[in-house]
């Protein structure tokens, strides 16, 4: 069934609205436009009432098709074992590749029939790529919907393990990599980084309520061909804080320099993001630029932002903003519009976005999936 128009009041189109009453919450959108032309869309369910697996983990994606762009949506399938996913086009077919469940293990499937029926990672030569331990020992898988980046005959894509279990000071930065012309549903055609935690000693003060860490790696390559980590900082009470982790030896190595590798970034403290427009060469995000320095976790601002070089960052466009009513306060503890994913689409991007909105318990527990489109992006440059 295919739902009707619903205009966002904030700009773009309600694709999913979850009830705030179902303590059922929406996560993790992603979004792909396939060769037929079709959008196809997804994303998880987390919170106390949402699905859970027979581990008791948050483990249950849904996924949507769009066939006049972006307007209306029809429901496809749901898929079980599936979470913190993106999709992503590779030679033809799509896939879905993400964690089985909250920390769980690194899995990957494949439709051949444009998101209709998927493979099940049942063992290594199915999708199981990398297994996660039993209950929440590790390793603990974790990630967002992140790019995944071909380069030098390479598939790039970033992820997380936290060990130990540890929000935000646990997680351990890795990146995952395979031959583009492999067997991606075999695990052997993959490999894994080295490990890379956060060191204490880099916080330089941020040493806010949760302790420091990083997290929701975004694997991009700089205008020198050079691969690059860029992380989400919890830096608090500090604001708009990211870390620039270089991938070294086909995806083998990791490195940091605490001296050089912190930057000012619009948006640090949430997940981002990032690509390069192919046509200027400009690096882009949608992020939630920090806009009051009261509330280090504000996401009640979604904004455009450009680089020329990754390091340094100007704010473009906001792209929306609290439009309820609400005083600033109340605001920024119970909207968000976040957890971003995007794409180049002609002259246009199109971006969907984890929203909580009009009857959202706060900011962070959304009720609400939109889909919007910033037109002639490249004017605005």
């Amino acid at each position: 069934m295919t739902s009707q128009p619903r205009p966002f009041e904030c700009g773009g189109w309600e694709m999913k609205f979850q009830d705030a009453a179902t303590w059922c919450f929406l996560g993790s959108p992603t979004l792909v436009r396939l060769q037929d032309g079709s959008l196809l869309a997804a994303h998880d369910y987390f919170g106390p009432h949402s699905p859970h697996s027979h581990d008791g983990e948050e483990f249950l994606s849904s996924v949507y098709r769009s066939t006049d762009d972006g307007l209306t949506w029809q429901t496809v399938t749901h898929i079980a074992g599936a979470f913190w996913s993106n999709l992503f086009v590779h030679r033809g077919d799509v896939y879905l590749l993400g964690v089985s469940q909250h920390y769980g293990s690194i899995v990957i499937r494949r439709s051949e029939d444009g998101g209709n029926t998927w493979t099940e990672p049942l063992d290594a030569e199915t999708g199981l790529l990398f297994p996660g331990g039993p209950g929440r020992t590790p390793p603990c898988y974790h990630c967002a919907p992140m790019p995944v980046v071909e380069h030098g005959g390479r598939l790039y894509r970033a992820f997380e393990d936290n060990d130990p279990l540890n929000w935000p000071k646990g997680f351990q930065s890795v990146v995952i990599s395979c031959d583009a012309g492999a067997d991606l549903l075999d695990a052997g055609s993959w490999r894994m980084s080295e490990r890379l935690a956060f060191e204490p000693g880099w916080a330089r003060g941020w040493d806010g309520e949760l302790g420091p860490g990083w997290l929701e790696g975004n694997v991009v390559l700089d205008r020198e061909g050079e691969m690059w980590n860029l992380l989400r900082v919890h830096s608090e009470p500090k604001v708009d804080k990211a870390a620039m982790v270089r991938v070294l030896d086909e995806g083998r190595r990791l490195e940091f320099d605490p001296a050089e590798g912190f930057i000012d970034f619009p948006g640090g403290m949430t997940k981002f993001t990032i690509r390069r427009d192919p046509a200027t060469g400009v690096y882009l995000t949608l992020s939630n630029n920090n806009t009051d320095l009261a509330f280090p976790r504000q996401r009640n601002v979604l904004s455009l932002h450009a680089s020329e070089d990754l390091r340094h960052w100007r704010h473009v466009k906001t792209l929306m903003e609290d439009l309820s009513g609400l005083e600033w306060t109340e605001s920024v503890r119970q909207v968000g519009f976040q957890y971003v994913d995007w794409h180049f689409d002609g002259e246009d991007i199109i971006y969907l976005v984890r929203t909580a909105y009009r009857g959202a318990h706060n900011f962070h527990d959304a009720n609400r999936m939109v889909f919007a489109r910033i037109e002639a992006f490249r004017t605005l440059l």
